[in-house]
């Protein structure tokens, strides 16, 4: 039984909403001046932006669809994906988090080049480029596979149209157009994905909430309802499985590797702003995006057990989110909702596509180059570089295509492509004995070694914990901690059979070095004093050495001394640090309330004349 999807008033719907969002991020490309706007806006954002960008990083087009699917078909432990990064986020906050802002690294193979040599960094480049470009073939799978049934477009060509439209914006704005633009996204995100679920309980109570909530427990099974998946049944959706694939590998691998979300923290204004971020995001967001993109498969679900006919019985498990939505939504709020799976893919897909730029410039045509290139030049390698990674990853969707759903393709992707690089990142942040030798070996031989459990499930079949091993698809999962396994059982070994590190080397590139990062960060000895922020007029004057001055007494409030840095901001908080930048304290005069700047810096910040400026001390 087919389903028809959309209206016209959908349609046009949608096609609206990719309009705004490309012409707002293109606005704020004009605030995109140097490739340090391009990939980390500055570092200048506070942390309520970061958070809703992070959301609209995290809660891809995929997300919707995946977990839809796995909610329809198994109910309440489809959440279980959603619940597990937060063990390790305390690692991240004050481990990785200081060590990848202080050390100013602009990508993650630099910080390999950094803690290891350049053979490791080569090494790394490959080997996040195949994990960002491969995400990004995700995205616009997942979303073509919704959008192709409602326009009746091929899948293809589907795609190719999608890429197109990510890509105007992006091509012009950089992180800054995508920070703002997914403040924008990450809210009508988790509306539409809340408001979603409001219209489908009222749906099952026949238009009364109250009614649908008891509706809803009732039509779901007692095992519908657990929040865990069975131990290791069935082969393509159990526990230990999932929690090696995603809770460690996937877990490790999007906080620790994913260069779009580091690039998101490392676009706060400090590491405290960048923690906030992260704290909100695990304790309040994660849960609600748990609900967000997981409520359409439990109304599914809870409509096929008690109101038989209404959904195919064949209904295909990458089209729940859809069927469900066209059925519990009116004309427009339909489009409105699909707007909302748009908004998801355009969020995560310019986060990963930026990101991907920025490897390639600073990992590949940098170092090929081995010459300093003008900040105009490297913008337009970064923006000839995002088309091109486009183009990889429209190549690579007919593979993930191939998958049963999209849930298991991006499994498998995460068990496949995320272990080495979870290994050499992890062991290279927590461990100072881990070698250079030992990471060439762990992304080598350690990939050596996945490659044959790939082939030969014989390898996998001693981890496998009982799951049965699908014919002719192997271990859909678990082959996740065989990876990780063969990968840290190289690097150990080789570590231990190799000569340590120089400990003046690695300083500050591990996380047992962190009193020192802020010093090196500073260059110098840091000022811990604690004064009073000021609110200051501001004047334009020839200053020596791009520093900023301020009055005696006003250094002395915010208990600062020359060569200090400060960061200064336009005063209005809600702009959330967009018009900002960061400075070094100069020599001071004599007029309170007022702080002069070059000519330079009031056109990187964007000051305006008519609003007064905020000075913090920040070390």
């Amino acid at each position: 039984m087919e389903i028809a999807v959309g209206t016209g008033i959908d349609r046009i719907v949608i096609l609206l909403y990719f309009l705004l969002v490309m012409g707002f991020g293109a606005y704020f490309g004009k605030y995109s001046k140097t490739t340090s706007d391009y990939f980390f806006g500055g570092r200048r954002f506070s942390w309520w932006l970061i958070t809703i960008s992070i959301v609209a990083t995290g809660i891809g087009s995929h997300s919707f669809v995946k977990y839809s699917t796995k909610a329809y078909q198994y109910g309440f432990s489809s959440t279980m994906t959603y619940m597990n990064d937060w063990f390790f986020m305390p690692l991240f906050m004050f481990g990785w988090l200081p060590i990848i802002y202080y050390t100013k690294v602009r990508s993650i193979p630099e910080y390999f080049e950094k803690r290891f040599n350049k053979t490791a960094r080569y090494l790394a480049t490959t080997m996040t480029l195949l994990y960002m470009i491969g995400y990004i073939a995700i995205q616009l799978l997942t979303l073509a596979t919704a959008l192709y049934r409602i326009y009746n477009i091929p899948l293809m060509l589907t795609v190719i149209i999608i890429a197109i439209a990510t890509t105007i914006y992006m091509h012009f704005g950089g992180q800054t157009s995508v920070i703002f633009t997914d403040l924008f996204q990450g809210l009508i995100l988790l509306f539409a994905g809340l408001l979603l679920f409001v219209l489908g309980l009222q749906y099952l109570g026949g238009g009364q909430f109250s009614d649908g909530i008891i509706s809803f427990w009732k039509f779901l099974t007692p095992t519908q309802k657990l929040p865990l998946a069975h131990f290791n049944s069935p082969p393509n959706f159990n526990f230990v499985g999932i929690f090696w694939q995603d809770g460690i590998a996937g877990s490790i691998g999007f906080l620790f590797l994913n260069q779009g979300l580091i690039m998101r923290f490392m676009a706060a204004r400090s590491v405290n702003e960048g923690r906030k971020a992260a704290a909100f995001n695990v304790l309040l967001v994660l849960p609600i995006s748990a609900i967000v993109v997981s409520n359409a498969g439990w109304i599914g679900r809870a409509i096929a057990n008690g109101m038989p006919g209404v959904l195919p019985i064949d209904l295909q498990p990458n089209d729940v989110f859809v069927a469900v939505t066209n059925i519990v939504a009116s004309p427009g709020v339909f489009g409105f909702i699909i707007a909302a799976l748009c908004a998801a893919l355009m969020s995560t897909a310019d986060t990963l596509v930026n990101a991907s730029s920025a490897i390639v410039v600073n990992d590949i045509y940098g170092p090929l180059i081995n010459k300093k290139q003008t900040e105009k030049k490297q913008l337009e390698i970064a923006r000839y570089a995002s088309i091109g990674v486009k183009i990889v990853a429209i190549l690579l969707v007919p593979f993930f295509n191939s998958f049963d759903s999209i849930y298991e393709a991006h499994g498998w992707f995460h068990s496949t492509f995320t272990p080495p690089l979870v290994v050499a990142v992890f062991l290279g942040i927590f461990w100072k004995r881990f070698t250079t030798p030992a990471v060439i070996a762990t992304f080598t031989i350690g990939a050596f070694l996945m490659i044959l459990g790939q082939f030969n499930h014989e390898l996998i079949a001693p981890f496998s914990h009982g799951i049965e091993l699908r014919p002719g698809k192997g271990y859909s999962y678990i082959g996740a901690l065989y990876n990780i396994f063969v990968c840290a059982t190289v690097g150990i070994i080789v570590s231990f059979l190799t000569k340590p590190p120089n400990e003046k080397d690695i300083e500050g590139l591990t996380v047992f070095d962190g009193t020192k990062l802020k010093s090196l960060f500073k260059g110098g000895e840091v000022n811990e004093a604690i004064g009073e922020n000021a609110i200051v007029n501001w004047e334009i004057e020839n200053i020596e050495n791009n520093c900023i001055r301020f009055s005696e007494n006003d250094m002395e409030k915010m208990k600062a001394n020359p060569g200090d840095l400060v960061y200064l901001c336009d005063n209005r908080k809600w702009l959330g640090g967009l018009k900002s930048i960061h400075a070094v304290y100069g020599e001071p005069h004599n007029r309170d309330g007022v702080v002069l700047i070059t000519d330079e810096q009031q056109q990187s910040g964007l000051f305006d004349l008519d609003y007064k400026l905020f000075a913090e001390k920040e070390m």
